[in-house]
């Protein structure tokens, strides 16, 4: 088996001001060249590392591609998808002859000129390796499945948990469902179906949880191959945005159908339910501050770097800071010259910052805040999903009028508590703890919060989709519009 794999993947916010350019992927994300993917697991790299392990097992022959991730952001510009798309188009074709192409691909990735990247690359792929070779490609949930995606992949699997701590077991999936493909013992027929709305199901709470086991349960019955729920990803102005259902099936097309039908049928019933109660900032600090003992963790998903949202809004801290809270923590804000500032100053410096607030007017404005350096560290490291570990660049914790505060170099959202603990900040004496983050948080400080909240603050990321200045997608959807 001879087996080409690579990466390029980012979600693309269309309402976020940052643009994503190379520098996006090769300074502050992950760039691989060819053949130069580390011994370890990276985000998007599962069917990657999953083939690596069938080439010791198996004898496969694998050629591995560059391998590209940046941080959600705004539109990726055109320069930096026509290199990188170039580079892994030219990787593939210096591969030969394959029998199979794995990519570990987003699903909402969009750059200047192409709505549809992930179908424009999966083409372009199709074309070059010819309508015999199995294509399989590992999605985000958080996507946009467009009919040129289905009309060049084999098969297409999206992570089902959210925190997306599958991402190997799905890569697994991939992997065995394509190589099953190549052998002729499968033959993967798909089909897609629309809820008719767009929303993020949580799946460490009901009905997510349900949801999940649902899923497992219909790849249990005869004849299915796989099934997932696409979520989609609300923040992007696109026509195929919205949460629908994929089904593959063993040669049994009216199967798929019927499936993914009355799955999408039911979600839509459901669609109250797995919408998650996210009240306002005052409102949800008034929730936390009621609880009898802390930590209190609470999601400002608007403020997600995640979502493409800066991740240096002051919306949070400012009015904590008006009402007095203390023993709280919040990070991470992205900030890299008050990191420069307070770094030059040195830890235990009491001196005036301004902090946050920098990139647009769903930032809000700075803050000039009197602080208490507390804690420096070059290139520090973030635990993430799956043990994979990230990159935050120098950080600094600092503690402005007892709420320490983290600032980042790099743009990332918070996933693992060590965020806080490896700068000192014990969140077990911490009454409060915001993060910004909307979800793949939970996998960690669920673990030592007394209890979770999320909030509906402003921000580029924000939970209410119907003040969003959308134009291009297909309507009616709910929330954002009435009706089916």
């Amino acid at each position: 088996m001879r087996v080409f794999t690579a990466v390029l993947a980012t979600e693309t916010n269309t309402f976020s001001p940052i643009p994503t350019g190379l520098g996006a992927f090769k300074s502050q994300g992950e760039y691989y060249p060819a053949g130069q993917h580390p011994d370890r697991m990276t985000l998007f790299g599962a069917p990657l590392w999953v083939a690596r392990e069938r080439a010791r097992d198996k004898g496969w022959s694998v050629v591995e591609g560059m391998v590209a991730f940046a941080q959600p952001g705004g539109k990726t510009t055109r320069i930096a998808y026509d290199a990188l798309r170039s580079e892994l188009l030219d990787d593939l074709r210096a591969a030969g002859k394959v029998d199979m192409v794995l990519l570990g691909l987003h699903g909402a990735m969009i750059a200047d000129g192409c709505d549809d990247c992930e179908g424009d690359i999966l083409r372009a792929v199709r074309e070059i390796v010819g309508p015999d070779v199995v294509i399989g490609a590992e999605l985000d949930p958080h996507c946009h499945l467009t009919q040129v995606m289905m009309d060049n992949a084999d098969v297409m699997v999206a992570f089902k948990e959210y925190p997306h701590t599958d991402l190997y077991e799905r890569g697994v999936e991939l992997v065995d469902l394509c190589m099953a493909a190549v052998e002729k013992r499968i033959r993967p027929v798909a089909a897609l179906a629309d809820t008719g709305m767009a929303t993020l199901i949580f799946t460490t709470s009901e009905p997510g949880i349900s949801l999940v086991e649902r899923m497992k349960e219909m790849e249990r019955l005869d004849g299915v191959l796989s099934v997932s729920i696409v979520q989609g990803f609300p923040w992007a102005d696109v026509p195929d945005m919205g949460t629908r259902v994929l089904v593959y099936t063993n040669g049994d097309q009216a199967l798929a159908d019927r499936l993914a039908r009355e799955f999408a049928t039911d979600l839509y019933a459901m669609r109250e339910d797995i919408d998650v109660p996210k009240p306002g900032i005052d409102e949800v600090l008034d929730v936390a501050l009621a609880e009898p003992t802390g930590p209190v963790v609470i999601a400002d998903g608007a403020d997600n770097a995640g979502g493409g949202a800066a991740s240096d809004s002051t919306f949070m801290l400012r009015r904590m800071l008006e009402r007095g809270i203390d023993s709280a923590a919040l990070g991470p804000i992205w900030d890299p010259v008050s990191v420069q500032l307070v770094f030059d100053a040195g830890e235990g410096a009491v001196m005036p910052l301004r902090i946050g607030g920098k990139v647009g007017p769903s930032s809000g404005d700075p803050l000039d805040v009197e602080c208490t350096v507390k804690a420096l560290r070059r290139d520090m490291k973030m635990g993430g999903l799956g043990g994979i570990t990230v990159s935050l660049g120098d950080c600094a914790l600092i503690e402005v009028a007892g709420i320490d505060v983290v600032l980042t170099t790099i743009r990332f959202q918070a996933m693992d508590t060590d965020l806080f603990t490896q700068l000192g900040c014990d969140l077990a004496t911490r009454r409060i703890v915001v993060v910004k983050s909307t979800q793949h948080f939970y996998a960690s400080y669920s673990k030592v919060a007394k209890k979770v909240l999320y909030a509906a603050a402003r921000g580029t990321v924000t939970p209410d989709l119907s003040s969003l200045p959308y134009t291009r997608i297909a309507s009616p959807k709910w929330p954002i519009s009435a009706g089916r």
